[in-house]
């Protein structure tokens, strides 16, 4: 385990390097949070208590958005784009060879570029909110334990999904369209663009269903305290759930990709 938590370290060292890119991502992400932020006011007075969130939770929402639109890769970014590519030069044959789990090294990578983007890109958009808007921030430091535990489910259940797009490159060699579907999906259905108790219907249902919706709506909701006691424990399994059965199915395509990969190097 120690491999895989220097793999972590170094991911987060590597994204730290990036100064100007962290500050022009922290200017951008403030400025689409004033976006949001008064969009969902001129909705929010029109439609009070919308979606179960009354106007601090409904903003909340916005600058958790924007915190967590680069930890949990809601638009891509990560590592898939790199490992795409080494599929398809055919450098992840040596990568295969390598005494260390394709599959882990890539997730302890993605775990340390998350925790970079939680700390250098969602701070101080949070702050900026907090202070230009009265948010519902909690009061007990446990609800911010239990959401940053359930925030890092999410970047679990984000790395699964999008390294199943990476692997698919193994049979599309060209994994952009895959990618380019996935995030568009991310998008919609993790509730970056509403928030999914306001969907209709069978379509909310399914997309509280999918497991885009522990990206963002399961840790805001557990941010806003609307988990209270054995709910909390429903949403970590539902979120545990998902990242579970997305590793393993990660897991039995890499399995068939490295045999391919065996069969036609020899």
């Amino acid at each position: 385990m120690r491999l895989y938590a220097v793999v972590a370290a170094g991911q987060f060292r590597r994204y730290a390097t990036y100064r100007t890119a962290t500050a022009a991502g922290v200017f951008t992400n403030t400025v689409f949070g004033f976006i949001l932020a008064y969009t969902y006011v001129a909705l929010w007075d029109e439609r009070p208590q919308l979606g179960g969130y009354d106007m601090s939770q409904a903003l909340s929402y916005v600058w958790l958005g924007q915190a967590l639109l680069m930890t949990c890769s809601m638009m891509g970014g990560g590592f898939e784009d790199e490992l795409i590519e080494r599929i398809r030069t055919g450098d992840i044959a040596v990568d295969l060879y390598r005494p260390a789990d394709l599959q882990l090294w890539w997730l302890a990578g993605d775990l340390g570029r998350a925790a970079f983007h939680l700390l250098g890109r969602g701070i101080v958009p949070m702050l900026v909110g907090s202070l230009a808007f009265d948010l519902a921030m909690p009061s007990s430091p446990g609800v911010w334990v239990a959401f940053l535990v359930s925030v890092g489910l999410g970047v679990v259940v984000s790395f699964a999904i999008r390294y199943l797009v990476a692997l698919s490159a193994f049979w599309l060699l060209d994994g952009a369209g895959t990618a380019q579907m996935a995030w568009l999906a991310g998008m919609f259905f993790s509730g970056m663009l509403l928030p999914l108790t306001l969907f209709p219907g069978l379509l909310g249902d399914v997309a509280r269903a999918l497991p885009w919706s522990s990206l963002l709506q399961v840790p805001v909701d557990v941010f806003l305290g609307k988990y209270p006691g054995w709910e909390l424990v429903r949403a970590y399994a539902f979120q545990a759930g998902w990242a579970l059965a997305l590793l393993l199915v990660g897991r039995m395509v890499q399995s068939v990709a490295t045999r391919r990969v065996v069969v036609q190097g020899g």
